[in-house]
């Protein structure tokens, strides 16, 4: 059995205004309406919504002498949601896979239930709750909670979450939510002061071989093709070195090999100060490795998913996004751990590898919330697609390999233009990349003294080369990705061979 914590210190907690005034609002539509009200509150994450809606369940037990219960879908929140109960008063219970009854269900007013526990028990009718008349529920997007509604069919729902878009794009939110009531935005908790500000950086990354699930989003298996591949290591190496080196940094995959490798590569690459973590740990392992990143000033975590909720490290740094998402809730939960402002971070750096700002515009972007909760098919229909984002690539030289070619006026090179300019004048198209290495192979010879070293140069032009192939790509309109690796391949064999006959 799992005992309640003592209610020895009972803290007086100040709430912000714009947490008041949600409070306000939730307790305006409970008392304008008839029972089984359902209400959807958005926050974005770090704004504070289990301190309001903890402060929700306390107004609620004194204002009608019911019951409240709380569930969460993940045992950390609901240890985290029991202690915060506790500090402001709340007599608490959390129903666990240990808790088969609650005999003296007097001692408590307020359940914390985790949502496969409680289904469980109710199924069986081995808990007999009484008296409960609001049912809070944590992290509301998630489809699971939808199970236990039909046991409390005559209680008030509070969802909460900072994206009021359904797991299950089959059952939107509209379907079990009255109203939506959206809270403060990012852009206007980052002004107050309660959010810290993003400062993101985009690596433009090819998704070509990127598979969408049935779930809506990319298979780990698509997903490990692309970020388990040589030249995506390095460069997601290299964007850690560029623009979070030294930081306390999360790094998010989608699966756990793409995670192990991440981990191998830093520490080949000389990084002894990150740890893998994915849920095949233990608790004890988990605990540990947690415990070791809020400890090291400079620690890295490369995870797999685990870390989006219930975790909770405010002067984290830096955030990298090594994969790509077609879920605006995941976007979202991913960049918010690094949003928790402290005494002296007031900034933390975003690292998108996965075109996810294409995708979804800048984390701190106003999103009209109502449309998604009312129009998630529009929403999810009109999310851009991969190849019109990679359509739209522009390629920017690193500064440090742009130094190697100090002697070049020009690196730049449009495939699109010499494309179409072939076609104007009825040449074969193929001319583009041909000129394309010409340009190359000349900028290699004029920053070099010898072939050993033109080659060398040539090595640096891998993203280059892959910039421009990709354009190509597009300008056949009908390519295959074999077509395109061959093509890479062919393109560099024939800049090295020109460099050979010029030296």
């Amino acid at each position: 059995m799992i005992e309640v914590a003592e209610q020895d210190k009972i803290k007086e907690r100040e709430l912000y205004t714009y947490q008041k005034d949600a409070i306000e609002a939730i307790f305006d539509r409970f008392n304008r309406f008839p029972e089984s009200y359902n209400i959807l509150y958005q926050l974005p994450t770090g704004g504070g919504k289990t301190v309001i809606f903890s402060e929700i369940a306390k107004r609620y037990i004194n204002e009608t002498n019911n019951k409240v219960l709380i569930l969460t879908h993940r045992i950390e929140l609901s240890k985290q949601t029991s202690k915060t109960l506790t500090e402001i008063g709340v007599k608490n219970k959390v129903i666990n896979s240990a808790v088969k009854e609650i005999p003296n269900q007097e001692d408590y007013t307020c359940y914390v239930a985790m949502v496969e526990t409680l289904n469980n028990r109710l199924k069986e009718n081995e808990l007999n709750m009484k008296n409960i008349g609001l049912v809070i529920v944590d992290e509301a997007h998630y489809n699971s909670f939808r199970k236990l509604f039909k046991y409390f069919k005559k209680c008030d729902i509070l969802g909460v979450t900072a994206t009021p878009l359904s797991s299950n794009i089959k059952l939107p939110m509209k379907d079990t939510y009255n109203e939506l009531i959206v809270g403060h935005s990012i852009a206007e908790l980052i002004e107050k002061g309660f959010l810290a500000k993003a400062t993101t950086y985009s690596y433009n990354v090819g998704l070509g071989a990127l598979r969408i699930g049935i779930n809506g989003d990319y298979t780990v298996k698509s997903s490990e093709v692309v970020y388990i591949d040589y030249a995506m290591q390095e460069k997601l190496i290299y964007a850690y070195e560029e623009r979070a080196k030294d930081k306390k940094t999360l790094i998010f995959n989608n699966g756990i090999n793409t995670s192990k490798y991440v981990y191998e590569s830093f520490k080949r690459s000389g990084y002894d100060n990150i740890r893998h973590l994915d849920n095949k740990h233990n608790d004890t392992e988990r605990k540990e490795i947690i415990e070791w990143f809020k400890e090291t000033p400079n620690a890295i975590i490369t995870s797999v998913g685990i870390l989006t909720t219930g975790f909770d490290v405010p002067d984290i740094e830096a955030i990298i996004l090594n994969r790509a998402t077609r879920s605006l809730t995941l976007y979202h939960q991913m960049i918010g751990r690094g949003s928790r402002v402290t005494d002296t971070k007031k900034e933390f750096t975003v690292v998108d590898m996965g075109n996810n700002v294409a995708r979804f515009g800048l984390w701190e972007e106003k999103v009209d919330w109502n449309l998604v909760f009312k129009n998630p098919d529009y929403f999810l229909e009109n999310l851009i697609p991969d190849e019109t984002i990679e359509r739209n690539f522009s390629y920017e030289m690193p500064k440090e390999i742009r130094k190697k070619f100090k002697n070049s006026k020009d690196v730049d090179f449009d495939v699109e233009e010499a494309f179409a300019e072939a076609k104007r004048k009825g040449l074969k198209p193929k001319i583009a990349i041909e000129k394309s290495i010409e340009q190359h192979a000349q900028m290699c010879l004029e920053n070099s003294e010898d072939a050993f070293e033109a080659m060398k140069l040539a090595l640096l032009l891998e993203d280059a080369i892959s910039f421009r192939v990709q354009k190509y790509a597009y300008c056949l309109s009908k390519t295959t990705n074999n077509y395109i690796d061959w093509l890479t391949d062919d393109y560099k064999r024939s800049l090295r061979g020109l460099l050979r006959k010029k030296m």
